[in-house]
């Protein structure tokens, strides 16, 4: 089991005073790191959470898209000493049909959820690269990946974009030690999908096609993402692993 150990490591998570981001962040500590929190909004209950489990969290304050990355980067190194893992989580969403789709909500979706992503990994990237250390980076993915969805077009192509820039930023890393990966979580009881679950008609279509017979919980991603940033996975490159409850495969 030590190969599943992050003993000793640091990992920064976006997005994680709620929700996947969360679920992540404990996942992590729970397996040995500490954790560098990125949120809009203070994250005292995740603090509160990963310092029980006997691990340092240090918060950082940020609007993602709009502040920059490097200054969120190297804000984490100063309070923790090093990065070896990130997870890009943090998301938006934006619904309307592709005909009436505003150029503002296309902006802020793929600014925070592909730019923000992208530059991030580029500066946890160089540091890893500049310590000659290994690193992990995790993207979280969607299903809308690999399907296009509706009434979603930014976070359609934003979330296709990350698929791609995980191949492409493995492509280019794994000589360096640095392993890319995506998670693509299926759907999720999040705030992202509240709108869903309160339409009686569109909660009860997605849940009959998941094979599982259930929306997922963000302590659904802990095994994937323990598993991801781990010795265990230090061989798998470019890859983004459905956990989905079996959606795709309907």
């Amino acid at each position: 089991m030590q190969l599943f150990s992050l003993q000793g490591r640091v990992a920064m998570v976006t997005g994680c005073n709620k929700g996947l981001g969360q679920g992540i962040a404990l996942a992590l500590a729970e397996a040995g790191a500490d954790i560098v929190g990125v949120s809009r909004q203070p994250a005292d209950d995740t603090r509160q959470q990963v310092e029980a489990l006997g691990k340092r969290f240090y918060s950082i304050e940020a609007e993602l898209g709009h502040d920059s990355p490097t200054d969120i980067v190297h804000q984490a190194i100063a309070h923790a000493g090093k990065l070896d893992i990130l997870i890009n989580n943090a998301g938006i969403i934006r619904r309307a049909p592709a005909i009436e789709f505003s150029e503002d909500d296309w902006d802020s979706v793929i600014d925070v959820n592909l730019k923000a992503a992208f530059f991030l990994a580029q500066q946890v990237a160089k540091h890893c690269i500049e310590r000659k250390a290994p690193g992990k980076i995790v993207n979280i993915a969607s299903l809308l990946s690999f399907q296009g969805g509706i009434r979603v077009a930014s976070y359609t192509a934003s979330k296709s974009g990350i698929l791609g820039l995980t191949r492409l930023m493995a492509n280019e890393w794994a000589a360096q030690d640095i392993n890319v990966n995506a998670i693509a979580p299926g759907y999720m009881a999040t705030d992202n999908t509240q709108a869903l679950r309160d339409d009686p008609q569109r909660h009860d279509e997605i849940l009959a096609r998941i094979p599982a017979g259930r929306w997922g919980t963000p302590e659904d991603l802990a095994g994937a993402v323990i598993f991801l940033c781990s010795d265990a996975a230090r061989y798998v490159h470019g890859q983004t692993l459905a956990v989905d409850g079996g959606w795709l495969a309907r």
